[in-house]
């Protein structure tokens, strides 16, 4: 699991695009981590595209997460799943997975990543970072709330939530592992550049702190 860039296919941020098209895309960019994410759609729906997504991923060893829905990660073959707070705890959710799944967690506060992390959450998301338009109901936690998990946790840490190219590089000196990120790449009008453009930020911004992923 390589969390530096971790890109999260939305179907209503892709503006209409193949979501296939925009993974080949992250991949040929140098993404190594991908989710799925799909509000709406019920889960009958989507396994046929999660299939697809599950295939690509797994030629190009690229780790592939579903977001929200244990059932369909474990049905498609996922290599994880990941969690909001509305969503399974992670204490519910592991026994339901298989052995070596990636789990990773939403937080918004301290108290939620010490939850996370005793609860066996193998990344914790911090966010909102920025003001996002992804998310109309974000809560803005900032940068800040990077630096006071750090110390707490060995766990990675990805910020998400409005992260850009021209703001990621406040995101990982912060102390985060790594960045999610939606309508910057799949919104992109060349994701593939996108990504590309992300991973350079990413590696100039952890070359100044001299901090590499857990």
């Amino acid at each position: 699991m390589d969390p530096s860039l971790y890109v999260v296919l939305d179907r209503r941020a892709s503006g209409g695009r193949d979501l296939e098209e925009i993974l080949d895309a992250t991949i040929a960019g140098g993404c190594r981590m991908i989710q799925l994410r799909e509000k709406e759609w019920p889960s009958g729906r989507l396994l046929p595209l999660a299939e697809r997504l599950r295939d690509r991923c797994r030629r190009a060893g690229v780790t592939f997460i579903v977001n929200d829905r244990v059932d369909l990660a474990v049905a498609v073959g996922a290599d994880g799943v990941h969690l909001g707070q509305d969503d399974l705890p992670p204490r519910a959710a592991r026994p339901l997975l298989r052995p070596g799944m990636v789990l990773g967690r939403s937080t918004h506060s301290v108290g939620q990543a010490r939850e996370a992390q005793a609860e066996g959450a193998d990344y914790i998301a911090v966010g909102s970072m920025f003001p996002t338009r992804t998310k109309p109901d974000f809560q803005l936690v900032g940068p800040e709330l990077i630096r006071a998990i750090r110390p707490e946790t060995r766990s990675p840490l990805v910020g998400i939530g409005g992260v850009t190219r021209e703001n990621v590089a406040e995101v990982i000196r912060a102390g985060a592992d790594g960045v999610a990120v939606i309508s910057a790449v799949c919104g992109a009008p060349d994701p593939a550049a996108a990504t590309r453009e992300f991973l350079a930020a990413i590696g100039a911004a952890r070359d100044l702190t001299g901090r590499r992923p857990l």
